[in-house]
């Protein structure tokens, strides 16, 4: 999460308000609003204090209309009132909420399903706070089976995770977190993602694993797994080692299955030990939920998994924190159950073709060039065309936020930093409706940008990295 100063004036006065907004206060006038950056020194009355935050929050912007984030912004007003029903539940606490514990655990027995584990059975898992946390606990269970193969050299050996520098920052901070060596394979040309031989080149006797993306945040592409576990086949055979691969599906391992059934990325590939997803990304969840699973209990060490009893009962767990609401693992059940296959599939094909159908018509304008069409995830990338010069992507950003419109500008990793895209992520909820005014405001635009006598973001310090 992200960190935060205090105010540069901690002693700043209360702003004042109208006392005739809001209700009546029995402990004392409304003239003033209580302090900001300290505890005020009485309370409030549920309605007074619910209406500052609330008149405050109206100032964010517009979650139907972020095209930047994968994050679900709409469910049914009965997943809703569900999760009401259970935010006071502890997740972990098994013992106390075994039917809430019940839940998660069917979600790891249908993903097991979906994912087409040759066992389900056998299949252990658990839900995270996102994929963020997933990512964390598969990278652990990497390392830790690492070092058991190699106890007589650990900890004096470094290991290193191989990954293309497309992955999500997540995996970037484990990196950092738990004192692994990054080996990143860089972007070439028009491709955007990990090759795998070059992964494969990069792996030795310390490598813990290599991270393959089903969906780059970047520009919805998936990485080829299947050629990836392919290509670690090959160096097995040459050099003796094996080298498990991890999946990050967070959002394209609740794609695929439903739109490429015939696409193979998950535990029908012997090679891969694990693979997280986002529920709360295309699973359909508000945030935050996310899912990990594991081939078998033998790509999870067993000295990872906690048991303790001072809840009641006997809990093992595998998770970075001991609290955390049963709301979105009850949502995720609901989604599960109110969808079903057929759901997931019309839900996932029809944020597709929304998708590649925006991705044309933008195309169409002829002052953008397409980059990914939205025909893998939802999520298309796209650049100025090479005869504009009066403006870039930054501009188009910049100017689509004063119609409300959040869209990315970013610049690509090394060996691409020459390229700097925009990106749309298509959601359940962005309807045809929205993409034509979309559509309509970055038409009225387009000639607006035309008369500008150069790009006005030529300061390439407000071209940032992308890692969301």
């Amino acid at each position: 999460m992200p960190l935060h100063k205090g105010p540069e004036n901690p002693d700043e006065r209360p702003m004042s308000v109208n006392p005739f907004f809001g209700d009546a206060n029995p402990l004392g006038d409304m003239t003033e609003a209580p302090p900001k950056h300290r505890l005020p020194d009485r309370p409030l009355t549920p309605t007074i204090a619910y209406q500052l935050v609330h008149d405050e929050l109206m100032l964010d912007g517009n979650a139907r209309l972020n095209l930047a984030t994968f994050v679900t912004t709409w469910m049914e007003p009965q997943a809703g009132v569900l999760m009401g029903e259970c935010l006071d539940k502890n997740m972990i606490d098994k013992d106390e909420y075994p039917r809430t514990a019940e839940l998660e655990r069917r979600c790891v027995a249908m993903l097991a399903d979906l994912w087409n584990a040759p066992d389900p059975g056998s299949v252990v898992g658990c839900s995270t706070t996102g994929s963020s946390e997933a990512c964390m606990l598969a990278g652990m269970a990497l390392k830790r089976r690492w070092s058991q193969r190699n106890a007589d050299r650990y900890p004096g050996a470094r290991p290193n995770l191989v990954m293309g520098v497309n992955v999500q920052v997540c995996w970037e901070k484990f990196c950092n977190f738990w004192e692994v060596e990054a080996r990143q394979v860089p972007m070439e040309g028009d491709r955007f993602h990990l090759d795998p031989q070059a992964a494969a080149e990069l792996c030795d006797e310390n490598t813990i694993g290599v991270v393959g993306i089903l969906g780059s945040t970047f520009d919805g592409s998936y990485e080829p797994i299947a050629d990836l576990c392919a290509a670690l086949d090959r160096l097995q055979e040459r050099t003796g080692l094996d080298i498990p691969v991890h999946v990050d599906g967070a959002s394209g391992a609740m794609i695929a299955p439903f739109l490429d059934p015939d696409l193979v990325w998950d535990f029908r590939l012997p090679r891969v030990s694990s693979i997280n997803t986002s529920g709360h990304k295309y699973g359909l969840v508000y945030p935050g939920v996310g899912w990990a699973l594991w081939r078998s209990p033998a790509e999870l060490p067993e000295e990872l998994v906690f048991r303790v009893n001072y809840l009641g009962g006997d809990m093992p767990t595998f998770a970075l924190n001991f609290s955390r609401p049963g709301a979105q693992v009850v949502a995720q059940y609901y989604t599960f159950l109110r969808l079903g296959r057929e759901g997931y599939r019309a839900v996932q094909q029809t944020t597709r073709d929304l998708a590649r159908g925006l991705a044309s018509r933008i195309e169409a304008l002829e002052d953008f060039r397409l980059l990914t069409r939205g025909d893998q995830l939802p999520v298309f990338a796209f650049t100025t065309a090479p005869h504009v010069s009066a403006y870039d992507v930054f501009d188009v950003s910049r100017r689509m936020r004063e119609n409300g419109w959040l869209v990315p500008a970013y610049t690509f990793p090394a060996n691409r930093e020459d390229l700097s895209v925009l990106r749309v992520v298509c959601r359940n909820g962005f309807s045809a409706d929205l993409a034509d005014l979309f559509l309509e405001d970055l038409d009225r635009l387009v000639p607006q940008l035309r008369r500008q006598p150069h790009p006005w973001t030529r300061d390439k310090q407000r071209a940032t990295g992308f890692h969301h």
